[in-house]
């Protein structure tokens, strides 16, 4: 395993109140001429990071995947697993994933027991990361293959509290996710809540499809920003949204 540089860069951003901005790409969507594209987009739009992975792979290739994504971008590639075999050494760094939203022991500490001896042998920076699925309006494949029941998107403070066991058992993230396709963001006030209550990072995901939604999303408190279905529907989203993210992080340098 790799320093925590991955870890120290996010937590220094976050601590100074700057905000990321990270891309998922499912390798079971995304050939790699429509891929060529988005990582032109995103070097040029200052993104932060690219996820790579998905609840379920098919017909993708992991590794030939980021090994495209390495070979195009100096953008760090973090692994976004949605079952143990999707790990390759070529990325930088892996959500170690417990699915704190939900009670399948699976996807708790099952999944973990069995990638964490390929985890160990790799050079991937470990980012420990409790994730939490809350109801966007569809069932979504993550909820389907956990066979887990996502947070009610009206009660903020069963979210919150949940990203506060999830600190507390150790986790260096939270992630707060729709899931893939989801109809609607995670509620603004349950962003607030979870923000106010945990010191770690606040990733959010799903249903990010505007501009205005992200702004949204940024100034009720979450740290990074992670859109995947958005981009992958319209890639001018990824320049808007990092526009977004630039707006926001001048203001917060003059502010400071």
């Amino acid at each position: 395993m790799t320093v925590d540089k991955i870890y120290t860069t996010i937590t220094k951003l976050a601590n100074d109140n700057k905000k990321m901005l990270a891309i998922l790409v499912d390798p079971d969507k995304q050939d790699f001429a429509c891929l060529n594209k988005t990582i032109a987009i995103c070097n040029n739009a200052d993104v932060d990071f690219f996820f790579v992975g998905g609840s379920l792979l098919t017909s993708g290739d992991l590794a030939k995947t980021v090994r495209f994504i390495k070979e195009n971008s100096s953008i760090p590639v973090i692994l976004f697993p949605g079952s143990p075999n999707q790990i390759t050494n070529y990325a930088d760094g892996i959500l170690f994933l417990s699915l704190i939203s939900g009670r399948n022991p699976e996807f708790l500490i099952g999944n973990q027991v069995v990638a964490a001896p390929f985890v160990k042998k790799s050079n991937l920076e470990v980012l420990s990361t409790g994730y939490m699925l809350v109801d966007g309006g569809t069932q979504t494949t993550a909820s389907y293959v956990s066979n887990t029941n996502p947070l009610p998107y009206d009660k903020p403070e069963i979210a919150a509290v949940t990203a506060l066991a999830g600190e507390y058992l150790g986790m260096k993230l939270i992630y707060i996710d729709g899931g893939s396709g989801a109809k609607k963001c995670v509620s603004l006030e349950m962003i607030k809540k979870t923000k106010e209550i945990i010191s770690i990072p606040l990733l959010i995901g799903g249903g990010i499809r505007t501009p205005q939604a992200a702004n949204e999303i940024y100034l009720a408190g979450a740290d990074m920003l992670v859109i995947g279905n958005g981009a992958e529907e319209n890639r001018a989203l990824i320049t808007e949204i990092a526009a977004v993210k630039k707006q926001l992080n001048n203001a917060s340098l003059v502010r400071g």
